[in-house]
């Protein structure tokens, strides 16, 4: 019998208890979380009153940045470039370029001058560190608007365009028809037994077609195998499944196998 997939109902559950809670507080309050009060509405529409001050002002911006942090970790939850050698860079570049829109956005406020501030601030930054996928990079500007809508208080419109964003994801990875990727594995035994059922179970458990290679024993036993598996499998959680404790595994190393010349 097939294991729950509890990370992905963990995630789903989070997504929806975020996307949904945005959305409620974005309906319910829609003024007080923009920063505008009835007063300032008041003066739009000509009515001469004074702007009151709002005691709380720091802790809604403070609001919308951890709104922010929150949707750029949700989406990353979903989208994880694992199959880069800078994934991990690449997932924290997300999350932080989701908080920077909202910064951007409470620091202009309605000043045009800030605007045009930020915007020669950002022309002198140099990023040199390419992109291979464009998907990455699509995204990446995905979560800088969604960043924006936080800053501005439009939660509504976040919650709503995470929801969508995040539904896309995983509509479009179930259509996408990617190649196997093929990756050799070293593991080493923590003694002169190897665990060849446990690290057989966990390569079953995620479906990982494999072929032992090359063995080795000296104090420890070392099994290279030549493994076959989805591209979109974290090699990250699969060591430490296999480096799970009482699974009697030392150390695990991926690579990818060198081609053999003609």
């Amino acid at each position: 019998m097939a294991a729950w997939p509890w990370r992905a109902i963990r995630i789903a559950a989070a997504g929806v208890l975020l996307c949904g809670t945005l959305v409620w507080a974005g309906v319910l309050w829609p003024l007080e979380l923009s920063g505008v009060s009835e007063g300032a509405d008041a003066i739009v529409r000509g009515g001469g009153a004074r702007l009151p001050p709002i005691a709380g002002r720091p802790f809604l911006e403070l609001l919308k940045l951890i709104v922010a942090a929150m949707i750029g970790l949700l989406v990353t939850a979903i989208h994880q470039p694992v199959a880069r050698d800078r994934g991990r860079t690449m997932e924290q570049a997300q999350t932080l370029l989701c908080v920077s829109g909202a910064m951007m956005m409470i620091i202009i406020g309605n000043n045009l001058a800030r605007a045009f501030g930020i915007a020669g601030a950002a022309s002198i930054i140099r990023f040199r560190t390419p992109v291979d996928d464009p998907k990455d990079v699509t995204i990446l500007f995905l979560l800088m608007g969604l960043g924006m809508s936080s800053g501005l208080g439009q939660f509504a419109v976040a919650g709503l365009g995470t929801a969508f964003l995040c539904v896309a994801l995983v509509v479009l990875d179930r259509l996408a028809t990617q190649a196997t990727r093929v990756m050799s594995v070293e593991i080493l035994a923590a003694g002169r037994q190897f665990p060849t059922t446990h690290v057989e179970n966990v390569f079953a458990r995620n479906e990982i077609v494999f072929e032992p290679r090359e063995i080795s024993q000296s104090d420890d036993v070392t099994v290279k195998y030549h493994t076959w598996l989805d591209p979109r499998t974290s090699l990250e959680d699969l060591s430490g499944q296999l480096m799970s404790e009482g699974g009697g595994v030392k150390s695990v190393a991926w690579e990818h196998p060198k081609r053999d010349r003609a």
